[in-house]
């Protein structure tokens, strides 16, 4: 009996430990951990004597899955590009190219290998460098007082930072196990707003091949109007719209399919879909709707 009562004893102390390390990572109070961890302690405080059998096996079974699901969900953070990670903060020129969340010729038949090692390694890396540089110049323009170059370097911030973080949400929201469509929240907002998924597919897809020049499609989240939509950028910051979060990004400069695809944008687009992961565009569009600015 002793024995049953200190395993009590220590689920009690494992269940405070867990609420207070929920709170520490900033998980919402919606997430379905909080609900598991209420609901294991509506058990726990329920008991009033000595158990019964079935009794401590319901308590085993909360603990099991509540275990599991722990596991899962910070999993599952780490591998939708740390979207919810409390990451430190980074100082003026201090950026860096993130790793890709896989193997270089994962994405193939569909982007190339060789396509995505230049895209990552050149490009992406020219954008961090770019953006550490031109915030590097800023502060020295603070310390000195001198702005006479303040608008090219501001240019070059927005420019090459508005590169490094597209191409950072572009890694993750492709995945070799991707394709297909979203489901959940995700697939009941997008058939609200388009119609239907096939709708919003074929939305998305000529604005990606009607991008002017280069640039990107990408689907927001608007916290003013409370719903997606669909942008086209023009370079990285032109056309865009202010107050809107990305969820997902296709990125059609030339550098991005070129190599495979020679001019043939289209087919690039239509092959793209095949590698979409929707798992980190569903986590993005959770995170984001969450958000929502007074509608005007």
């Amino acid at each position: 009996m002793g024995k049953l009562e200190d395993y009590i004893k220590e689920v009690a102390k494992w269940n405070g430990e867990l609420r207070d390390f929920l709170e520490s990572e900033d998980v919402e109070k919606n997430n379905e951990l909080w609900q598991r961890l209420d609901r294991l302690s509506d058990i726990m405080e329920g008991i009033n004597g000595p158990l019964e059998i079935h009794e401590l096996e319901k308590i085993q079974e909360q603990v099991d899955e509540l275990h599991s699901d722990m596991e899962n969900y910070f999993t599952n953070r780490q591998q939708v590009g740390n979207i919810y990670a409390n990451e430190p903060y980074i100082a003026a020129g201090k950026h860096t190219l993130p790793p890709l969340p896989y193997d270089y010729k994962a994405l193939e038949p569909h982007i190339s290998g060789e396509i995505m090692r230049l895209h990552h390694q050149k490009h992406h890396q020219s954008y961090v460098d770019g953006l550490n540089k031109a915030e590097n110049m800023l502060q020295a323009a603070r310390d000195k007082g001198d702005y006479s170059l303040v608008k090219h370097w501001s240019r070059e911030l927005a420019f090459h930072g508005s590169g490094h973080y597209l191409h950072t949400i572009f890694w993750n929201n492709m995945s070799p196990k991707g394709g297909g469509k979203p489901s959940g929240a995700l697939l009941n907002e997008i058939n609200k707003y388009f119609g239907s998924f096939d709708r919003f597919k074929t939305h998305f897809s000529e604005a990606a091949k009607q991008v002017e020049g280069v640039g990107w499609a990408i689907l927001v989240w608007s916290p003013r109007s409370r719903r997606l939509e669909i942008l086209q950028s023009e370079r990285h910051m032109l056309l865009t719209q202010w107050d809107t979060i990305p969820l997902l990004v296709l990125d059609v400069w030339e550098h991005a399919y070129y190599l495979q695809y020679k001019n043939n944008r289209g087919e690039y687009v239509k092959n793209w879909w095949n590698v979409v992961n929707w798992k980190d565009v569903e986590d993005r569009y959770l995170k984001a709707s969450q958000l929502k600015w007074k509608p005007f």
